[in-house]
């Protein structure tokens, strides 16, 4: 058998992913010596804290079952012992190493062991595979589990796992691919044990802390950077991957001594938090967010002859219910000025005309340089260059409200199984929850008031491919 002579088999369950922030809720430990399982250890730990419903759903371990349960305290040197002078191993290794080492470190004890990670062992090993999460090796190897999710049953399926790859490997082939299973990941110094193995592979927003402890309740707790993410883990460690950085990313990681995440159950839910999060938390690393209190759209004017021939409309906070004919959305009169530039030079409008050059008689200096039809020289009537103008807006108007009232979006996560639903009216996000009823309920009373930020989110969403499939109007 080409292992270390002694292993520990082992795998925790607890209240959630977050090393420092969770508990462990069971621990089963295997310990095995040149071979031969020499102790067999399992024990329910009662957390000191709920156990969220979501979690009892994966786990069956409910609080009822923990209450009665011994503290880590009372096992710990039961837990000591069963590893001493062994490899720790268990699936994606480093996630159930934090929970030990900080349960450890809890209760002022020092915990140290070399790590095998069996996720590793098995790409080193298997690399024609692309999944090799333990439901892909149960599946793949026909490996047997009496409890998937409960910590002894899992334990048991690592143990099956190595003593396949024992006797379907040359002992050279196997030590190599250990010892790729046995490399340390380079941890970023101000992170705890086991975090970035414990973000999960799923949507969501992910906030980065300079402080190691959250603050008392009642203080601010303002991150140093809000991000989102398809994957929270593979986004969170390309921050600590070591690629050098630019701007405000630079030395970023080197501040980071806490990381925190909102798990979603999809890229809409994720893109809505974020917006949240920047606009409620302003973060010193994130471009401060522009605000939207402001906003507003362009009517133009029939039969104006005086310079501009359009009006500025307020639009935010209000109902889009009520628009009628307004073009564009814009957070500053640069933005609309900027576009008016261009379709003026694009389509030979007058600038003045336009209300981008003071004066009042004699044709405009774009028209000397040829870039204006000469509406402000008496060659075309103000009828005709302000048909060209509407022409030109059209694509910018703001388009009608797809429905006949409210739709609910709904975002299913298959990998976890986190279902969330949003609320729409009229480009308006009124509220947001993970249940169809919750979701009605959370939005009763509420009346659409328009948001820049969330209308352009909605409007991106909705123009990929697939997604109006998913609206259900109410």
């Amino acid at each position: 058998m080409s292992l270390p002579r002694r292993l520990a088999f082992i795998d925790v369950e607890s209240t959630g992913a977050h090393p420092v922030r969770d508990r462990i809720t069971e621990i089963a430990i295997l310990r095995v010596e040149d071979g031969e399982v020499v102790a067999r250890w399992d024990s329910l730990v009662d957390p000191g804290q709920p156990i969220p419903a979501l979690i009892q759903g994966v786990t069956g371990i409910s609080d009822a079952m923990v209450a009665g349960a011994p503290a880590f305290e009372a096992v710990a040197d039961t837990v000591a012992g069963l590893l001493e002078g062994c490899v720790f191993v268990a699936h994606n290794a480093r996630f159930d190493y934090g929970f030990i080492k900080n349960a450890f470190a809890r209760c002022g004890r020092e915990f140290d062991a070399p790590v095998l990670c069996t996720v590793k062992l098995s790409r080193a090993l298997y690399p024609e595979y692309h999944r090799h999460g333990l439901d892909a090796l149960i599946e793949r190897h026909g490996l047997v589990c009496a409890a998937r999710h409960r910590a002894m049953g899992d334990a048991e399926v690592l143990w099956q796992f190595v003593r396949l790859a024992c006797a379907g490997f040359a002992g050279e082939v196997l030590e190599k691919a250990v010892a790729r299973a046995m490399k340390a990941p380079q941890t970023p110094p101000g992170l705890p044990e086991g975090l970035l193995e414990a973000l999960p592979d799923v949507p969501g927003v992910y906030l980065l802390h300079a402080e190691a402890e959250a603050p008392p309740p009642g203080r601010s707790d303002r991150p140093l950077y809000i991000g989102r993410a398809a994957s929270l883990r593979a986004r969170v460690k390309e921050h600590f991957s070591g690629v050098p950085r630019k701007g405000r990313d630079a030395g970023l990681a080197a501040q980071v001594q806490r990381v925190e995440w909102r798990e979603t159950a999809g890229e809409l839910g994720a893109q809505l938090l974020e917006h949240t999060l920047l606009c409620a938390l302003r973060p010193s690393a994130n471009r401060a967010p522009e605000s939207g209190a402001e906003a507003f759209a362009l009517r133009l004017l029939e039969n104006r002859r005086r310079a501009p021939i359009w009006q500025r409309v307020n639009i935010a906070g209000t109902d889009p219910g009520s628009w009628d004919g307004l073009y564009g959305a814009f957070r500053s009169p640069r933005e609309a000025d900027n576009l008016l530039r261009e379709l003026a030079l694009l389509y030979r409008l007058c600038p003045r005309r336009l209300g981008l050059e003071a004066g009042a008689t004699g044709p405009c200096t774009a028209h000397a340089a040829r870039r204006c039809a000469g509406v402000c020289a008496g060659r075309e009537t103000p009828a005709a260059h302000d048909a060209r103008l509407a022409a030109a807006l059209e694509p910018v108007r703001i388009k009608p409200w797809p429905w006949a009232g409210a739709v609910i979006i709904g975002e299913h996560h298959e990998g976890s199984g986190r279902e969330a639903f949003h609320l729409f009216a009229h480009w308006c996000h009124l509220a947001s929850a993970d249940s169809t009823d919750a979701l009605l309920a959370a939005a009763a009373g509420r009346t659409p008031a328009f948001d820049l930020d969330t209308w352009r989110i909605l409007s991106r969403w909705l123009a990929a491919p697939g997604n109006l499939a998913r609206v259900r109007p109410l």
